[in-house]
C-alpha cells in the first residue's frame, strides 16, 4: 500500500466527512461559526490524523497517538 487514501478507514471517514458537511448545511445560521465550524473541522481532522498516523506507522507509539487523535476527534 502507498498512500493512506487506499486504506478502507480512510474512504469511511473522508466519505463520512462529506455527508456531515452536507448536512451541516441545513443548521441553523446562527451556528455556523460554532457548532457548525467545529463539527466540520472534526471531520476534517479524522481523515487527517489517519493520514499522519499511515504516515508514521514505522514507530509505533507515533502511530497510536495519531489513532487515538483521530478518534477523538470523532468522538
Amino acid at each position: 500500500m502507498r498512500d493512506h487514501r487506499e486504506l478502507e478507514v480512510y474512504k469511511l471517514a473522508f466519505k463520512c466527512a462529506m455527508e456531515i458537511f452536507e448536512i451541516s448545511k441545513s443548521f441553523p445560521k446562527e451556528e455556523i461559526y460554532s457548532l457548525t465550524d467545529q463539527i466540520r473541522r472534526s471531520s476534517r481532522s479524522v481523515c487527517a490524523n489517519i493520514g499522519e498516523a499511515f504516515r508514521k506507522r514505522r514507530y509505533p507509539k507515533s502511530f497510536i497517538a495519531k489513532l487515538v487523535d483521530s478518534e477523538g476527534e470523532s468522538a
